[in-house]
């Protein structure tokens, strides 16, 4: 077996063998309509014969009522596959997207950075959904038309070993074309999935940003770029459908010249009395079903292209490798975490955007890092969080390399509150406890008290089981940031980095949060990334970054006391106090 197929072979074990009686049931209506397609042209050619050999009229009636009796169960079988086939095909597509979502969530942010999610949507849901006939169908249609085309031949051959003959070279002449004709879709097709993640990419981005868009006049560039997209989607659109037509338009010329044999045979027997009249149209009937499977297996090779174009992108995403190194098993201690850099050096590319960073936090102290924008802060909370592996140094917490530290542990023993409330179309409790059923309301609603959103949470018709739409029922961008300062109340983290997580606050509200805040600190390590000097006032040490360097480290009310220092110039220049 090719590795292709091998491949193909361990996906259909894997998503199909939990079904095994659904395709068990497939396989039984599937051969079972067979056997009886074989049967009816028996029915007919004894129901001819006899009616010319005027036979009596019983045998007649009891032959049209076997056909129809055949027709009728044919008929049953058709409905119970549809229905086996559909159940297969939407259990089997739904546990490989649940696969692939699994496997996204687990690959690094390089991977998502360079993927927009319109075009990881497209894999996931419109390559998938390519996959559904090859699951539930493909197999059992190939191979159980294959068993109609040779028992359709060894009929033939039963009957008259010329008309065996004739139709046995059609049908594996035509089997051949069609089989190396099959092959030249996959490629044209694989293009035309590309462009249509591409496309859906692309849609998602900037419906994401139509805000940006439209308050800057950058629709006419948008609808350029989308016109663009949509005639390279068309063109690779009219490139396969071409590929697939011409399957179909050598299949009908194919099924011409085998019915054209067919009646030749049967006259020139019959001229010859070798067969009997019911006995010509049986060679008919027979060459014209075999027009069935054989269209049959070309429809499931046409589908098969565009499930294989589809099957080698869902492939390459599969084989994507996060880039985090393996962690060990260490555990983290409990209560605050120290967090020491030794000489760490991080970059996105080839320039560094973090070089030789050194700094010691004990535990229970609060770090204030500035910078100016780009300058590596944010970049430093997700080396903190593994989302990133380092290219050199060490980073500790709690005296333990985070490497070492396995990456499902790092979440819950690091708080992090961004500008950028992710909420969750789900219950309020959920979206405050991501999903974590240990938590109690208890505990929730004492957060929610201090954090002074239980009017908020009061107005809501079902409380902490009302569920967030897209309108978050009605929360403020304000009300949104408190609760992700809930959330990591909730989590009780022995590390808290605040990203500048003030900086959508209104004044009130900013207000409303420093005692909380203050609290949250209060026993933890903390890291307050900020632009305003506002925010780090609570700190004890300072660090500045300019272009990835530390360029000033230190006791914070010893760098404001200091007037050759940074930090103590940026206090001149700004409004804030010194101490």
């Amino acid at each position: 077996m090719s590795k292709s197929g091998r491949v193909y072979n361990k996906f259909l074990v894997t998503y199909l063998s939990p079904q095994r009686g659904r395709v068990a049931g497939i396989a039984i209506a599937l051969f079972a309509s067979i056997g009886l397609q074989v049967l009816n042209p028996q029915i007919l050619r004894y129901f001819i014969d006899t009616a010319v050999a005027g036979g009596p009229q019983r045998l007649l009636v009891q032959a049209a009522l076997g056909f129809m009796a055949i027709a009728l169960i044919r008929q049953s079988l058709a409905v119970a596959a549809t229905y086996f086939s559909e159940t297969v095909a939407w259990s089997a597509t739904n546990n490989l997207r649940l696969d692939l979502v699994q496997h996204c969530l687990q690959l690094d942010l390089a991977f998502h950075k360079a993927h927009t999610p319109g075009e990881l949507v497209e894999k996931v849901d419109g390559d998938v959904d390519a996959l559904s006939r090859f699951f539930s169908q493909f197999v059992l249609q190939v191979v159980g038309n294959g068993l109609l085309v040779a028992g359709v031949l060894g009929v033939l051959w039963w009957e008259d070993w010329r008309a065996g003959l004739a139709l046995s070279l059609f049908a594996v002449i035509a089997l051949g074309i069609l089989s190396r004709l099959q092959a030249l879709a996959v490629g044209p097709w694989r293009l035309y999935r590309q462009i249509s993640a591409e496309f859906y990419g692309f849609v998602g981005e900037y419906l994401s940003g139509l805000e940006d868009i439209r308050a800057n006049g950058a629709t006419g560039y948008v609808m350029d770029r989308f016109y663009r997209i949509l005639r390279q989607w068309l063109k690779a659109f009219h490139r396969a459908r071409l590929t697939s037509t011409l399957l179909w338009g050598t299949t009908v010329g194919l099924f011409s010249v085998g019915t054209a044999i067919a009646l030749a045979l049967g006259a020139y027997l019959w001229s010859r009395n070798a067969i009997t009249i019911g006995t010509v149209y049986l060679l008919y009937y027979y060459a014209t079903l075999l027009e069935e499977p054989i269209e049959k297996i070309r429809e499931e090779l046409e589908q098969f292209q565009q499930a294989t174009a589809s099957f080698q992108r869902i492939q390459d995403l599969l084989q994507q490798q996060s880039h985090l190194h393996p962690a060990g098993r260490a555990v983290l201690p409990q209560g605050a975490l120290d967090v020491k850099f030794e000489a760490v050096c991080f970059g996105y590319d080839a320039a560094p955007t973090l070089e030789n960073v050194t700094f010691d936090l004990p535990a229970g102290q609060t770090l204030g890092l500035l910078g100016r924008t780009g300058s590596g802060k944010s970049t430093l909370a997700r080396l903190l969080l593994r989302l990133y592996d380092i290219q050199h140094g060490e980073i500790c917490l709690g005296g333990i390399n985070v490497a070492e530290v396995p990456l499902s542990i790092l979440p819950h023993r690091i708080g992090l509150v961004t500008q950028d409330v992710q909420l969750f179309q789900t219950t309020v409790r959920n979206n405050l406890t991501f999903f974590n059923p240990r938590i109690l309301d208890e505990q929730i609603l004492k957060t929610l008290a201090d954090l002074g959103l239980m009017p908020w949470l009061e107005r809501l018709p079902q409380g902490l089981d009302t569920q967030l739409g897209a309108d978050s029922s009605g929360l403020s961008a304000g009300q949104a940031q408190l609760l992700a300062f809930a959330r990591v109340f909730l989590k009780d983290p022995g590390l808290v980095i605040l990203d500048e997580a003030s900086s959508r606050l209104d004044p009130t509200t900013e207000a409303l949060i420093e005692r909380a805040v203050d609290r949250l600190l209060g026993k933890r390590t903390g890291i307050i990334i900020a632009h305003r000097l506002e925010t780090v006032r609570r700190a004890d040490q300072i660090l500045i970054l300019e272009q990835g360097r530390v360029v000033e480290y230190g006791d914070r009310i010893g760098l404001a006391c200091d007037a050759r220092s940074n930090f103590s110039r940026l206090l001149q220049a700004g409004t804030v106090q010194k101490v």
